[in-house]
């Protein structure tokens, strides 16, 4: 039986979710169906909700309230929820109301300049923004308090505990392994990819990806699937998760993999527990545990032979044009082929992490005030040309390609690496524990890695940290290791 303060504390925690919730559903909106004219009223409304939500979680009840129930004698899911809860209070009473409405509305500035740069191919439009976003994040993060870089501030908001100085560790250990294994490879000869270029239609396409969602659990009763300009997945609760795709009717590869990179995501969200909604313990652990469930589906599963073993011969049947002579082998060396390019959602699931690691460096030296918004461009297209050796075509396939700063998602960037390295962590283990696993996918079935997902992660939300979360399931802490296990046994048997 719940304490008379706990239960005070669930209603309240309830109510600014239900507040949140709707601030993202209007977000959602924001990003598919929302006609142009009502970009400012809609900053208008986004800034009030995010003002209000905020308000109330910071009041001085709150603080009382968390205080009396650190004395309580609670069980543990009840003490995570606290404890969680109490660490999320500790930093949101340091960031005034007003500073947090006027997030939001540079937020919603930035996007719309971010939308309309993208379709004049443009960045200067979107610079000034952006300028002001960057400000007011740094202002952020002398709110919230650092002891050795600005950026650390940032990250910690969406994976706790996350640092510059680790992070700078665990970069050069991809340098000292990822690096030369990708030079390694792209000695080799490479498969030809064109027929993943021909014309592959859009409805078609878009039938073929529900298809897919549903065969990896998605639940269409709980959520639904939209076209949005930059994918991506949004919840109100676990019983409504919604994931949006894009489509290029001359890239099947663009559409296919953002289905099933957010359809992981949502079988997150669709997993996590109803009963604690609003709740610390009914929210994902991290932004890298949940990106670890999105490349676990997208890759693990998603690129593996086994799954197109079941999936191929019907994607042969509803383009038999370009696939009829394409064989299974070929189609899944081509799936992954690796070649740097300028995309980051594009990219194969190696030099993703080049991607990764020039976001990484421009955020930290944003943060460090080494950059001018007005040299961002300059500096990334350099970075692309010094990691990647391509050269950016254009702002729209450059600089302008990731929503994240317009939303002022300074920090997030990384947990997309570190995601990767959790899910090989996870998938090592789940192979494991699972009879017969990669046999189970091969027959189209993958319900039991999705029980055990659900189990073992989706079912704690945060009660754990993200490193306590992944030694409770694998026995060890993360490490760089199960990856590269992982892509060495893959990608020698996809070498030609």
């Amino acid at each position: 039986m719940t304490s008379k303060n706990y239960k005070l504390l669930e209603v309240k925690l309830q109510k600014i979710a239900d507040i949140n919730y709707a601030t993202a559903l209007l977000h959602w909106d924001k990003e598919t169906y929302m006609p142009k004219k009502a970009a400012a009223l809609r900053s208008q409304q986004l800034s009030t909700l995010s003002e209000l939500g905020h308000s109330l979680f910071t009041e001085k009840s709150t603080g009382i309230l968390l205080n009396k129930l650190e004395k309580e004698n609670l069980n543990e899911t009840l003490e995570a929820n606290v404890k969680r809860t109490k660490e999320d209070y500790d930093k949101m009473i340091k960031l005034p109301g007003s500073f947090v409405a006027e997030s939001s509305m540079l937020s919603s500035k930035a996007f719309h300049a971010w939308i309309e740069a993208r379709k004049k191919n443009d960045f200067k439009i979107f610079e000034d923004p952006l300028d002001k976003l960057i400000s007011h994040k740094r202002k952020e993060a002398d709110l919230l308090g650092f002891s050795d870089h600005p950026y650390d501030a940032l990250l910690d908001l969406y994976e706790p505990g996350l640092t510059v100085s680790t992070l700078n560790r665990l970069f050069k250990n991809v340098r000292e392994q990822l690096v030369p294994f990708v030079a390694e490879l792209r000695s080799k000869k490479q498969i030809d990819t064109n027929f993943l270029f021909l014309k592959y239609p859009s409805d078609k396409q878009w039938n073929f990806g529900i298809d897919i969602l549903k065969n990896i659990g998605y639940d269409f009763d709980a959520g639904r699937q939209d076209i949005s300009e930059h994918p991506f997945t949004i919840n109100f609760g676990s019983t409504d998760v919604r994931v949006t795709t894009r489509i290029d009717e001359y890239d099947f590869s663009n559409m296919t993999w953002s289905c099933i990179h957010e359809g992981g995501h949502a079988l997150y969200e669709q997993g996590l527990p109803i009963d604690q909604y609003g709740l610390p313990c009914g929210s994902a652990a991290s932004l890298s545990i949940h990106e670890s469930q999105s490349r676990l589906w997208e890759n693990m599963v998603g690129r593996g032979k086994n799954f197109w073993k079941f999936h191929y011969p019907k994607l042969q049947k509803i383009f038999p044009k370009n696939l009829s002579n394409i064989s299974l082998d070929h189609f899944y060396k081509a799936i992954n082929h690796i070649e740097p390019n300028y995309i980051r959602t594009e990219a194969d699931e190696l030099h993703y992490h080049f991607h990764v690691m020039i976001r990484y460096e421009i955020e930290k030296s944003i943060m460090e005030g080494l950059i001018k918004t007005s040299d961002l461009r300059d500096y990334w297209n350099a970075r692309y040309k010094e990691y990647l050796n391509v050269d950016v075509p254009s702002d729209l396939e450059g600089i302008l390609q990731d929503i994240h700063w317009s939303h002022g998602s300074f920090g997030y960037f990384p947990t997309y690496s570190l995601g990767s390295f959790y899910a090989a962590q996870f998938y090592e283990k789940a192979k494991a524990d699972i009879t017969n696993l990669e046999k189970q996918i091969e027959s189209g079935n993958s319900s039991e890695l999705l029980h055990w997902l659900r189990n073992n992660i989706h079912a704690h939300g945060r009660k754990y940290l993200p490193n306590e979360l992944c030694k409770q399931v694998t026995g060890s802490e993360l490490s760089l290791d199960p990856f590269m296990d992982y892509v060495k046994l893959k990608y020698s048997e996809i070498a030609i």
